[in-house]
């Protein structure tokens, strides 16, 4: 059951407007976390276990953290330069994209084994999971494909060209659509996970260098994030139009999003994290500073913790834990 203030919390949120840095999340804790001070990209929350899988890309290890004792449960080396990072809880595997050797790597989330290395592309990155075709879907950065991958065999099946450089991946749970970024031509394209073919193209007018987005599936809107001139473009997936089009803070990339409270987080290598408030149309409530590169984001809808990995905060790398303030 929420509490009295998470209830207030709630009813208040729409009438909240911008808010000066600092006013609208609070800080938790700060864990310290184990390797060198280097980036840190994708992560991914298995919520009912708990579970938070990041990859410390520059150290080329998996983190997995345990997010109801805030406490880092082991760091898994051997997969250098790893950047996309994808949890698939029904199948108890969870999926990194191990970029210096253009493979992606699958590890068991009981054992925490390494269960296979799949060969792929030139820069793997993004992933997304068809839970209907049971396919795993992986951007090929600047390989310009999309690879896709049998998550029951974990063998590689296909590859899409895709006519750029492919940003990020998701699953669309409305339409079993996978939608990409290519942000090398301004376009959002939609793929039919069974044909394994290009069905749309969608040119965006909005903003430049479409790379990190979040399907809202609530809402039916996807949620661009343009690293080119950092601009967010609300896209509408009944219609296939931009409805609106609003500022984030310096070369954002991750998003987040909150499905109990309506709140999406857009985190920016400046350090900025953008806070919108979700309905018919977004909100901006704050651009609050967070911490150096904090351009990856991850949030538990049902205790509302919102997590940033910090490559170096006072020569140390650590997860930021912040809440909404009450």
């Amino acid at each position: 059951m929420k509490s009295i203030a998470w209830i207030i919390l709630l009813a208040a949120l729409p009438t909240l407007k911008a808010q000066p840095a600092g006013n609208f999340l609070r800080q938790l804790k700060d864990v310290a976390l184990p390797g060198r001070p280097t980036r840190f990209d994708y992560a991914s929350l298995d919520e009912q276990r708990g579970r938070l899988y990041f990859s410390h890309m520059g150290d080329g290890d998996l983190v997995v953290f345990d997010t109801k004792t805030d406490v880092v449960v082991t760091n898994l080396p051997g997969f250098p330069v790893i950047t996309g990072v994808l949890a698939v809880p029904s199948l108890k595997k969870v999926y990194g994209s191990v970029t210096r050797n253009h493979e992606v790597a699958v590890v068991n989330t009981k054992t925490l084994a390494v269960l296979k290395r799949i060969p792929d592309g030139r820069f793997p990155d993004g992933l997304a999971y068809s839970p209907e075709t049971h396919r795993i879907f992986v951007s090929d950065e600047s390989g310009g494909v999309e690879t896709v991958i049998d998550a029951l065999t974990d063998e590689k099946i296909a590859t899409i060209e895709m006519g750029g450089e492919v940003g990020n991946t998701q699953y669309d749970p409305t339409s079993h659509l996978i939608y990409a970024c290519v942000q090398t031509r301004n376009q959002f394209v939609a793929i039919d996970p069974e044909k394994m073919t290009i069905v749309a193209r969608y040119d965006l007018k909005g903003g430049d260098h479409p790379h990190g987005f979040y399907v809202d599936r609530r809402h039916n809107q996807a949620y661009i994030s343009c690293e080119g001139d950092a601009k967010l473009i609300v896209f509408d997936l009944s219609s296939h139009t931009e409805k609106q089009v609003l500022e984030v803070g310096d070369s954002p990339d991750v998003l987040a999003y909150d499905k109990k409270l309506n709140l999406l987080y857009v985190a920016c290598e400046s350090g900025v994290v953008s806070i919108f408030k979700c309905g018919g149309k977004l909100t901006k409530l704050a651009d609050q500073s967070v911490g150096p590169n904090c351009h990856t984001v991850a949030v538990d809808s049902e205790t509302h913790k919102v997590y940033f990995p910090l490559k170096n905060f006072h020569g140390s790398p650590v997860l930021r834990i912040m809440i909404p303030s009450k």
